[in-house]
């Protein structure tokens, strides 16, 4: 972490309101001029239970989540189940306070709610603070807020009292409050937030602390968003009109931004009983001329299986998007993990061919969605983009001019009434699956289009889609239906979602997928920095695999560590499956606690394991050596 940053972490209990007061913050900042990304970590709970959010904020472009944090302002879970130390689960009310010492750094600020919370229940509270420097702020923010009326509000009084402490101008507050909040309430939070602030300001020496804000500008208009925002409207700028879906954590947040903007559009939207009817119902409408998605999370995603194996087998294009979480079975339903890895690629009956794609950024969330789109309707084929919930909630600025391109309302190779006249037809059945055509991509008719009838199935079948288990003609549908994935393979290689970092010719290279594109990023820069020579290659297209590119950039290297978030080393092993070889030459960093990776955690493995072939200094990452080492 750079000390020219600030890392605001604010923590309380679900139900607290730290979501939304933490977005509310980030936004301000960034309308300061100031890069954001924040960082989200909560349970699987709807009322109580530990939760926090990071807002990372400086003035350089900031692409991950820091390592630690340098300012905690603690709320108290108000939901607590049981305040009491001999609970079950400890004293939850504490918590936001106590579990969230190990991280801060030296010299860090610390503001807490006295009103809920009382430090002497840790017992080394004290001892900690002076022997880390830490400057504390107990503060009756509860209190405060009652005098109000509305308890709620201490977390304004406590975004007044991070203003005073670090110096941020109250303005940026004031008129992101006046943007958001009904007259009603509008009032009277102005009024905490501005009493928060000079009592801070009057009762302590504010300027002890050496930590403040930076000052900033952006050169053109920001939007702070999500990969769950980016995908949705990826989706909707590629032309996307139905989606059908079942809520699943943390899958949900796609489903509920489509929901919101579809009828808008003239689409629909469906919440059904279950995921099986969800990707179901999205082929149906797909099938009936319309650009569909579907989607959801670890054990919803598995039981799409049947109708995913039923778009390969009738060649109806539709994407699905699957946002990982800790598993299996329900996991730690609200922690990131990229172990869902194998499970998307190889789900399904039989030889499957499906399209797999992983955007890293918020800005990639959106270019994969759409390239999603476009792929699953140009060679009529699933898509699949997969994510996980560090990338479906962290928000982060992005330009709005990465946006501002022409929607797509192209359903690919479908035909009109008057083009179909000139296809193969037997008996007045249009011939829907063509042995011999162009990149394997057979034209389509719509139902109730003239001339265009045919059968579609799940079996086997022949051009006029009718049963079939003739052994030649089996032979000529699955070789045209994998001819389809020569032709992705190509038309990507021409507009290539793979991202490379740092220099052109190093000594070792650093190999990841997905959400932990930037944090890998941030590390390539520090390696660099200390004298190791080290570039990054993220691969975001997983079917079909890249193989030139990936085996061109494992030859450029000595040595390669694989970043991933999981046990089992899944992109490793799909790298070297692919590849055929180099398992000499791979190792893997691992991590699966339920937390995303950290920057000095990759600097610390990769210079740790791979320059001086040591051993890692804790559990909280996992270093497995290539094969043979």
């Amino acid at each position: 972490m750079a000390d020219d940053e600030l890392i605001w972490r604010i923590a309380g209990g679900s139900g607290d309101g730290i979501a939304s007061t933490s977005q509310n913050f980030a936004k301000a900042l960034m309308r300061a001029g100031l890069h954001v990304f924040t960082h989200r970590h909560y349970p699987s709970r709807i009322r109580g239970g530990h939760t926090y959010v990071e807002v990372r904020a400086s003035a350089d472009p900031v692409k991950s989540r820091g390592d630690g944090y340098n300012f905690l302002l603690a709320l108290g879970d108000s939901f607590a189940r049981n305040p009491q130390e001999e609970a079950y689960y400890g004293n939850e009310e504490v918590k936001p306070l106590s579990e969230n010492l190990d991280e801060l750094r030296e010299g860090g600020v610390i503001i807490y709610d006295e009103g809920l919370l009382d430090a002497s229940d840790i017992p080394d509270f004290e001892e900690r603070a002076e022997e880390n420097d830490w400057h504390v702020f107990p503060l009756d923010l509860r209190g405060l807020a009652r005098e109000q009326g509305r308890e709620v509000m201490r977390n304004t009084a406590g975004v007044g009292a991070t203003c005073a402490i670090t110096g941020i101008e109250l303005e940026w507050i004031e008129e992101l409050m006046t943007d958001a909040m009904p007259d009603k309430i509008l009032e009277p939070n102005l009024e905490i937030l501005e009493t928060a602030y000079e009592q801070v300001s009057e009762e302590y020496d504010v300027d002890a602390p050496d930590i403040s804000v930076p000052e900033g500008e952006h050169e053109e208009e920001q939007l702070l968003m999500s990969g769950s925002d980016a995908i949705a409207y990826g989706a909707i700028d590629e032309g996307c009109r139905f989606i059908a879906g079942y809520p699943m954590t943390p899958w949900t947040e796609v489903f509920t931004i489509m929901t919101q903007n579809l009828p808008e559009l003239g689409g629909i939207s469906e919440q059904v009983e279950d995921e099986i009817a969800a990707a179901a119902l999205a082929v149906g409408a797909s099938h009936a001329g319309t650009k569909a998605m579907s989607g959801s999370s670890g054990g919803g995603f598995a039981l799409m299986s049947e109708p995913l194996g039923l778009a390969e087998m009738s060649e109806t294009p539709v994407v699905l998007v699957e946002a990982m979480r800790a598993g299996p079975s329900t996991g730690m339903p609200t922690k990131p993990e990229q172990a869902d890895l194998e499970h998307v690629l190889y789900t399904s009956q039989g030889d499957s061919h499906r399209v797999v794609l992983a955007p890293g950024t918020v800005q990639e969330a959106y270019d994969h969605s759409r390239t999603a789109f476009r792929l699953a309707y140009d060679y009529q084929i699933p898509s699949i983009v997969l994510y996980d919930q560090k990338l479906s909630g962290e928000l982060t600025n992005v330009p709005a001019s990465h946006f501002d391109r022409d929607p797509n309302p192209s359903m690919g190779k479908t035909l009109t009434e008057q083009e179909i006249a000139n296809e193969p037809h037997t008996e007045g059945k249009f011939h829907r699956f063509q042995h011999d055509v162009e990149d394997g991509v057979s034209p389509r008719s719509i139902p109730g289009q003239k001339g265009g009838r045919h059968l579609v199935t799940g079996n086997e079948h022949n051009p006029e889609g009718h049963i079939s288990e003739d052994p030649d003609n089996r032979i000529a549908q699955v070789n045209r239906r994998f001819q389809k994935m020569d032709a992705i393979r190509a038309d990507l290689d021409e507009r290539s979602l793979l991202r490379r970092y740092g220099p052109e010719d190093t000594e070792y290279g650093i190999l990841t997928f997905g959400s932990q594109q930037g944090t890998v990023e941030e590390a390539v820069d520090r390696l660099n920095e200390n004298g190791t020579s080290v570039r990054m290659l993220s691969v975001g297209e997983l079917a079909p695999f890249p193989v030139d590119d990936v085996e061109a950039f494992v030859e450029s290297v000595d040595e390669v560590l694989v970043v991933e978030m999981n046990a089992s080393a899944q992109f490793r092993g799909l790298t070297q499956k692919e590849l055929g070889r180099y398992g000499e030459k791979l190792h893997s960093l691992l991590k699966y606690n339920g937390n995303p990776f950290e920057p000095a955690e990759i600097v610390e493995g990769f210079e740790t394991s791979i320059v001086e072939d040591g051993e890692l200094p804790g559990p909280e990452t996992k270093f497995v050596p290539a094969a043979g080492d």
